[in-house]
């Protein structure tokens, strides 16, 4: 799940909802592919392995929600694998492009976001290195199985990366206040007004374009695990409206 600090709060996302969203944005988006329908299929279900771990979320010992990028890297990379084989049996490119997703986490998404961590500790880093190996030795196969050029699906992964990418600047950033202006992937992203925002250039059909995001607002307070497990189960989420214009 990604967790925000909001001050007198915490903003949690699940991670299927963040995928959601990311979907959203798929659909909407103008400049299409040949097999866009794929694409927003991987992109809804490029997170899917999250949920194993969601069901029983955590606290760390100083009484934060874990967010997504504290859980551990053999956990994250075992149910990893079991996403990718599951959206592979939906539909094979999406499996695919959710596989390169999971590689392109431990390559900085191939070189165009430095800011993932691109070396870890011996034992983990040995873990890392042969899911990368397992997963990009299955490519070549999943894309004659279906026609698709090299270069062609690493279009589509960029594609994912930047829905990806635009769903967590609202899971992750504070879009409530006004006035910021961020660069994300050759888009400027500026905060015009409370969950409005001004992208340039601007890639959807229509503007404004209109999504929603599904988040829960917990107050901060002393939990023990099982009482921020309980508190999060009962919470009902808040239904946001965000739009993007521009």
């Amino acid at each position: 799940m990604i967790v925000r600090d909001a001050g007198s709060s915490w903003q949690i996302v699940y991670q299927t909802d963040h995928a959601d969203l990311s979907a959203d944005f798929a659909r909407a988006w103008a400049d299409t592919g040949p097999r866009h329908e794929s694409l927003i299929l991987g992109t809804e279900r490029h997170d899917d392995g999250w949920a194993v771990w969601e069901q029983a979320p955590t606290i760390d010992a100083g009484g934060r929600p874990v967010t997504f990028i504290d859980v551990p890297i053999p956990i994250h990379i075992a149910f990893y694998r079991a996403a990718i084989a599951a959206a592979t049996e939906d539909d094979p490119y999406a499996g695919m492009l959710v596989s390169m997703h999971g590689v392109g986490i431990y390559k900085q998404r191939f070189g165009t976001d430095p800011t993932l961590k691109e070396s870890h500790e011996p034992d983990v880093q040995a873990v890392v290195e042969a899911f990368v190996v397992e997963q990009e030795a299955g490519w070549p196969a999943r894309r004659a199985a279906v026609g698709a050029a090299e270069d062609e699906s690493f279009a589509d992964y960029f594609r994912l990366q930047l829905y990806d990418r635009l769903s967590l600047y609202f899971c992750m950033r504070d879009v409530e206040t006004t006035g910021e202006a961020v660069e994300l992937a050759g888009h400027r992203l500026e905060s015009l007004a409370p969950w409005r925002v001004r992208m340039d250039p601007f890639p959807f059909r229509e503007s404004p374009a209109g999504f929603e995001l599904l988040r829960y607002v917990l107050p901060k307070r002393d939990w023990t695990r099982a009482g921020f497990r309980a508190e999060l189960a009962s919470t009902e989420p808040e239904r946001t409206e965000l739009s993007i214009e521009a």
